[in-house]
This record gives C-alpha cells, structure tokens and sequence, in this order.
C-alpha cells in the first residue's frame, strides 16, 4: 500500500477550516477512551456527535479557563485511540505525553494560530522522534532519523520551493504511516466522541 502523502490530507483545511486553524491530533494504542481519561486525569463530559460541535464546546469553555481544562474528544479506531484538542497541545508536548505514554505507543502532532507546530513519536515514556512540522531537518529524539524516508515521501519540507506548504497536512501523513490509522472527513463528520476536559497546565 502505497504512503499518503500531505497532499492527501488538505480536506482538513477545506472541510473543517475553524479546527485546521489550531489542533493536536493524537493517536495512542491500546488505550480506550475511558482509560485515556483516567491516565488524563480528565473530567468525562457528555458526548458530542461530530468535530463541529466539539469545536464549538471547545470554544464556549475558552471564556471560563479560570481551572485551566480544556475539552478534548476522543474515539476508537482499530487499536488505537483518537484524541482530538481543538485548539490544544496537550498530546504534543514532552513533558505531558511522555509519562502518560508509559506502557503504549504515542504519536501525536500540532499546530497553532501562528503555525508553530511539533510531531512528537513516543514508546513506553522515551521520545522516539521530535520536530517541528515546518523545520524537519532539527530532530531530535532517541531515534530522530526512523522515519526519515517517511518524512520525506510525506512532504515535509527540506528545501525551498516555490511549491505549497504541505508541512501540517504531511504529519497526518507520517501519522498514519507510523500508526496505520486514516484519518477521513466522515470519521471526523460523524462520529459521536467521548468527552472529557483535561488541565492544560
């Protein structure tokens, strides 16, 4: 079967362009909703039928960040479990992701308004892989070359062009080469997700 690549990937942009905009997409095995949760310490929310609707709770809590929760949805896929943060991190930073990867596989990618992102590849709490989507030749990691030809094929990009940036759009590439997990509008259209809140610092 033949790698995606980020050209396979921009319906996020045009489907779903209030999510496209700030995100973190994580994916770990093994681990259902409710256990994510409890490793989480997350608070379950009622369910949401569809991204849109947790965009728009997402957004409606923003005004009462006082507890510093944030909502997340989450769903199984295979052996894996989607983890979605409209507008989050959580999933893509070492210091949260890598202990609660503790037994499983992790990985996990984001980006924010000012295109700042990061993909992150965790075994067991070590950091396989690290680096931000826009700037792939700095890696780092306990094995920051793995997916070298991956990250390649996907389009993450290592020189200039005058081509489009498909940087964001690749990771869900390298995501779903690494995980096997693919991502479709109708998945992200018409699942109904289990909700929690976690605390975001």
């Amino acid at each position: 079967m033949t790698m995606k690549t980020g050209a396979d990937y921009t319906w996020l942009e045009n489907d779903f362009p209030d999510l496209a905009e700030a995100y973190c997409f994580t994916l770990v095995r093994g681990l259902p909703p409710v256990e994510l949760t409890s490793r989480l310490e997350g608070r379950p929310q009622p369910a949401l039928h569809g991204i849109a609707a947790v965009v728009d709770a997402a957004f409606a809590r923003y005004g009462h960040e006082e507890d510093g929760r944030q909502v997340v949805a989450m769903t199984t896929v295979g052996d894996w479990t989607l983890l979605i943060e409209p507008n989050g991190y959580f999933g893509a930073t070492e210091d949260h992701a890598l202990p609660v990867s503790a037994g499983t596989s992790w990985v996990s990618h984001f980006v924010n308004i000012n295109a700042l992102g990061t993909f992150l590849w965790a075994e067991d709490r070590t950091l396989r892989l690290s680096f931000d989507p826009m700037f792939p030749e700095e890696r780092w990691g306990s094995t920051p070359d793995a997916l070298l030809d991956a990250m390649h094929h996907a389009g993450f990009p290592f020189e200039e062009s005058s081509e489009p940036d498909l940087s964001s759009p690749a990771a869900f590439a390298l995501a779903e080469h690494v995980t096997g997990v693919a991502l479709t509008p109708a998945l992200l259209r018409d699942t109904t997700f289990t909700c929690a809140t976690i605390r975001m610092r």
